[in-house]
C-alpha cells in the first residue's frame, strides 16, 4: 500500500505543470498585432516563447508529517454543561491557596450542611444571570461564588456597617458606581444593577493590583488599605502577595472562605455534601414597564406571590414601581409571558400611589390634609415618626386622587429624599403690657412677629396698649404664665416635696429622653 504522504506528493506533482500553464496564460497580454505575449516578453519586447520560465519540480525526499501534544491550553469539552454547577466548574481559573485557613473554612462549611443547602437554594434565582455576566467579561468563575461569602445570596442583607444587598455595597461605594439610593428604591439590592457594579468594581481592582487575591482583599477591606499594606511591606523588603500582608482577621479569612466554597462546589461528594439541582437556564426574564404600576397588581397579573416578586426585585421599597426610576422588573420566566399578555388586556388603573414634593415645611397632619389622606396613613406609608415635621423639598408617597394622579417624573424617582425636623410645639402665654408700650414694642420684646401677635389678639398692628393690659402670645415650648397656670403650679408645689419636684424637672423620663434622640 502506498503511504498517504507519498500519494499526496504524486498527486500534486502530476498537476503542477498544468497549474503553472494556467497561471502564465492568465498573465499574458495582447500585442498590437492581436497576438499575446507573456508577462516577461511584454516587459522586454521579446516575443520568443523560449524565454518563458520553466516549472519548478521539487527534488529529494520529503519529511513526514508528525504530531505533538498541546499542554498550554485546556481543550473545551463539546458536551453542554449538565447544570449550572458544571458550568461554574468549567470556568474556575483563579490561583488556589494551599493553606490551613482554606482547610479550616472547608471544614466549617462542610459541618453545616443545612446552611449550605439554604444558601445554595437561595442562589438558584440569581446564579444563571451572574454566570452569564462573568462569562461575557471573561472573568474567573470563582467570582460567581462571591455572594455566598458576602451575603449568603440574600439581596436584603444589611451589615452593621450599612453595607447592603447581595454584593454588600457600602452607601458611598454604591453611589460611585451609579447605584441609586433614595426613599423609593435602593439599587444596591437590585439584582441586575448590583451585579453590574460589583463586576465593574472587581475588574477595576484587578487592573490596579494585577492579582485576583489582592483584588478580593481590596473589595473587602478597601483599595486604599490594601495599597498602604503593600507599600509598608515594600519598604521593609517583604513580599506583597495576599498571604504576606498584615490585614484584619476578616480580610485574612476572606479569600480562604471563597476558595473553600470553590472546592466544595468542585467536589461536593468529597465533603459529604450534595448541591441542589439548578438548571443551566435563565430563572427570570426582564420586563420593561412604561407606566407606574402597583406591586400588588404585578403579582396578580403574573400569578406570582408578592413575596417572591420582592425576592427578584428587592430594590423596590414601596408598594408601587415607578417606571421613570425602575423601568425594568424581573419575573420568573414563564410568569413573565403571562404578565405581558394579561397587562395588554387590563383596563383599570395601574397605580394607586404617586409622589408629592412638599412645597414648604409642614407637619404630617397638614401634609395629609393637603393630599387628601389621614395622618396615620401618611406616616405609615412614609415612615414618619411622631413629633416630626416634613421639610420643604421632601418627597412623600401619597394616594392618587384629584391633582395628585400622575406618574412620578424621573428627577423625583431618582432623587426623592425625606427630610424631617422636630415639630415646634406652640404654647399659649399671656403677658401684660408695660406703661407706654404698643403692640409692636411688646412683640419685639418677646422676639415675635408683630403681625402674628396682632392676629392672635384680633388687634391692629400699631394698636396702643394700656399698662397691665393682657396680650396673648404663642411661643415655642414655653408654658403659659397666666393666673390659672400660676395657681396650678402653686397647687402642685404644695402637694409634692420641693426636692422631688426639682429632680423631676431636671431628669426627664426614659421615654422622653429616647424620644428626643429620634432623627
Amino acid at each position: 500500500m502506498i503511504p498517504y504522504w507519498r500519494a499526496r506528493v504524486s498527486h500534486w506533482c502530476w498537476h503542477l505543470p498544468l497549474l503553472l500553464a494556467l497561471l502564465l496564460a492568465g498573465c499574458a497580454t495582447p500585442t498590437p498585432d492581436g497576438k499575446t505575449a507573456s508577462a516577461g516578453s511584454a516587459a522586454t519586447g521579446n516575443a520568443d516563447a523560449s524565454s518563458a520560465p520553466r516549472p519548478f519540480i521539487p527534488q529529494g525526499p520529503l519529511s513526514q508529517v508528525g504530531t505533538a501534544q498541546l499542554s498550554s491550553q485546556t481543550v473545551a469539552p463539546l458536551s453542554a454543561p449538565a447544570d449550572i454547577w458544571d458550568r461554574i466548574r468549567r470556568g474556575f481559573s483563579m490561583r488556589d491557596l494551599d493553606t490551613d485557613l482554606v482547610r479550616d473554612r472547608e471544614q466549617w462549611y462542610a459541618s453545616r450542611p443545612d446552611y449550605i443547602q439554604r444558601m445554595t437554594e437561595r442562589s438558584a434565582r440569581y446564579l444563571f444571570h451572574i454566570v452569564e455576566e462573568i462569562e461575557r467579561r471573561e472573568l474567573p468563575m470563582e467570582l460567581a461564588l462571591l455572594p455566598f461569602i458576602e451575603s449568603a445570596f440574600n439581596p436584603q442583607a444589611v451589615s452593621s456597617a450599612r453595607a447592603a444587598g447581595m454584593w454588600q455595597f457600602m452607601p458611598a461605594t454604591g453611589q460611585s458606581f451609579d447605584l441609586k439610593q433614595n426613599i423609593f428604591r435602593d439599587d444596591r439590592r437590585d439584582v441586575l444593577a448590583s451585579t453590574r457594579a460589583a463586576l465593574d468594581y472587581l475588574e477595576q481592582l484587578h487592573a490596579r493590583f494585577g492579582d485576583w487575591h489582592l483584588a478580593l482583599a481590596a473589595y473587602n477591606w478597601g483599595q486604599g488599605n490594601v495599597g498602604r499594606a503593600i507599600t509598608r511591606n515594600q519598604k521593609q523588603g517583604l513580599g506583597t502577595a495576599y498571604t504576606d500582608l498584615t490585614m484584619p482577621l476578616e480580610t485574612r479569612m476572606y479569600v480562604p472562605k471563597l476558595l473553600a466554597v470553590k472546592n466544595i462546589v468542585a467536589r461536593p461528594e468529597s465533603f459529604g455534601l450534595r448541591l441542589p439541582d439548578i438548571g443551566n437556564h435563565p430563572f427570570f426574564d426582564t420586563i420593561t414597564i412604561e407606566r407606574d404600576i402597583d406591586v400588588a397588581l404585578i403579582a396578580r397579573l403574573s400569578g406570582v406571590d408578592e413575596r417572591d416578586f420582592r425576592a427578584l426585585n428587592p430594590s423596590i421599597k414601596l408598594p408601587v414601581v415607578m417606571a421613570a426610576g425602575t423601568p425594568n422588573i424581573l419575573l420568573p420566566w414563564d410568569n413573565a409571558a403571562l404578565f405581558e399578555r394579561r397587562l395588554k388586556d387590563h383596563t383599570g388603573p395601574l397605580a394607586s400611589w404617586t409622589a408629592w414634593v412638599v412645597p414648604s415645611t409642614m407637619t404630617a397632619a397638614e401634609a395629609a390634609r393637603r393630599v387628601g389622606t389621614t395622618e396615620s396613613e401618611l406616616r405609615a406609608l412614609n415612615n414618619i415618626p411622631p413629633r416630626m415635621q416634613v421639610r420643604a423639598g421632601s418627597s412623600l408617597l401619597v394616594p392618587r386622587n384629584g391633582a395628585h394622579d400622575r406618574d412620578v417624573p424621573e428627577h423625583v424617582a431618582d432623587n426623592g429624599q425625606l427630610s424631617l425636623q422636630p415639630e415646634v410645639v406652640m404654647r399659649r402665654q399671656v403677658v401684660r403690657a408695660r406703661k407706654g408700650e404698643n403692640l409692636v414694642r411688646l412683640a419685639r420684646r418677646y422676639g415675635l412677629d408683630p403681625v402674628a401677635v396682632a392676629g392672635w389678639n384680633a388687634m391692629a398692628v400699631n394698636a396702643p396698649l394700656k399698662a397691665g393690659q393682657q396680650i396673648t402670645l404663642m411661643r415655642p415650648g414655653k408654658a403659659s404664665s397666666g393666673p390659672k397656670a400660676s395657681a396650678r403650679a402653686g397647687s402642685q408645689k404644695a402637694k409634692a416635696p420641693a426636692k422631688k419636684t426639682r429632680a423631676t424637672a431636671k431628669a426627664p423620663s426614659r421615654k422622653t429622653r429616647s424620644a428626643s434622640k429620634r432623627p
